[in-house]
């Protein structure tokens, strides 16, 4: 470089996607995706230390209490914004996720814990709105709130409320639902449209329309896995494409059970808002976030039956077989295009909508 050309600040330029190694925290590293997983791998489990030696990589953890009695246990908090978005708002996403996150266990969800961090200045009204939508979320699921805290932060700490719960509930006899058990030859259900709830999310956060509004597609779960479960207790694995959208979960599925999922993008349903909505932004529906889906891996002699039952529930009444899995290519998700072709689904690095549960 000669004296006469401009000086460049390399301090000053920014990456789009963040780096996998870095000394601080990033939005990515609560997505759901690739850099959680290492967050988790790589600091979270050797921090703990002994105490993590039964953890599992999994939004629940199913505790064997003796005589016969497993309870599954699962906690997560809430930080989306908007507070209120079209089809729901915090306080019910939090609910139905927590009621979920214990479902894809094949457990009978039963109580819930409530924690609320509070932003100095937040109007009383909206909080009495996302409580009361708290309550009705959890009579419509069939659980209790039976504990809670709160706390409060000056005004500036926080963003207006953040929400914990976490929740208990009861495995069934002959149940074991976990990744390990997807095996060559069992069905991909997915139980309906995917991309709602990002979509409806960013939709009010960005102040875009799309023609049509899109609203989130949050409901309890439950009672659309005690319907699978009624044809068959030998579901291999259930999850809930939230964070990082169908494609992640799929991955997850993959890279724990050491096997292959292909599927083909014509046979997911993509409801048309969504599919334009991804379209303008330069978004994969498949990596959007959901809070009303299930993707089911089952063995193919009980396929249709599953799906039968899927369809007879309204939450489930858009379920479609969209793949298989098989013995080639372990540890990868392949989707067939509809043109025809063939790629490979990687695991998102991060998230592409941040805070969107």
């Amino acid at each position: 470089m000669t004296g006469s050309e401009p000086s460049i600040d390399l301090e000053g330029w920014s990456c789009p996607v963040p780096l996998r190694h870095t000394d601080r925290i990033v939005m990515g590293h609560g997505g759901g995706g690739t850099l959680s997983g290492e967050l988790i791998e790589h600091l979270f489990l050797p921090a703990f230390g002994a105490a993590a030696a039964g953890a599992t990589p999994t939004d629940s953890a199913v505790l064997d209490l003796g005589n016969g009695t497993r309870l599954a246990f699962s906690t997560d908090t809430y930080v989306v914004q908007p507070l209120v978005f079209p089809g729901g708002d915090i306080g019910e996403l939090a609910v139905n996720g927590t009621v979920n996150d214990i479902s894809m266990s094949g457990a009978r969800p039963i109580a819930l814990s409530t924690g609320f961090v509070l932003e100095e200045g937040l109007e009383t009204a909206l909080l009495g709105r996302i409580a009361t939508s708290m309550g009705r979320a959890a009579v419509a699921a069939g659980v209790g709130l039976v504990t809670g805290d709160t706390k409060v932060v000056e005004q500036g700490r926080g963003d207006g409320v953040y929400v914990n719960t976490a929740g208990f509930g009861l495995v069934p006899a002959g149940v074991d639902i976990r990744p390990a058990r997807a095996r060559p030859g069992d069905v991909v259900i997915v139980s309906g449209e995917i991309g709602l709830h990002g979509v409806a999310v960013l939709s009010v956060r960005e102040g875009l329309e799309f023609g049509t509004e899109v609203r989130s597609d949050t409901a309890p779960l439950n009672d659309l896995v005690e319907a699978m479960l009624a044809v068959t207790t030998d579901l291999h694995v259930l999850r809930d494409p939230t964070r990082g959208g169908l494609a992640a979960s799929l991955c997850e599925i993959a890279e724990v059970a050491r096997v292959g999922v292909e599927f083909d993008e014509r046979s997911v349903p993509v409801p048309d808002a969504v599919r334009a909505a991804c379209g303008f932004l330069g978004l994969d529906p498949l990596h959007v976030a959901n809070e009303g889906k299930l993707v089911a891996i089952v063995p193919p002699e009980v396929a249709d039956a599953v799906l039968e039952a899927m369809r007879a529930r309204s939450v489930g009444s858009r379920s479609a077989i969209i793949g298989r899995v098989t013995d080639t290519h372990p540890g990868t998700v392949v989707v067939r295009t509809s043109l025809g072709a063939s790629r490979v689904v990687d695991r998102p690095l991060g998230e592409q909508l941040p805070r969107i549960c």
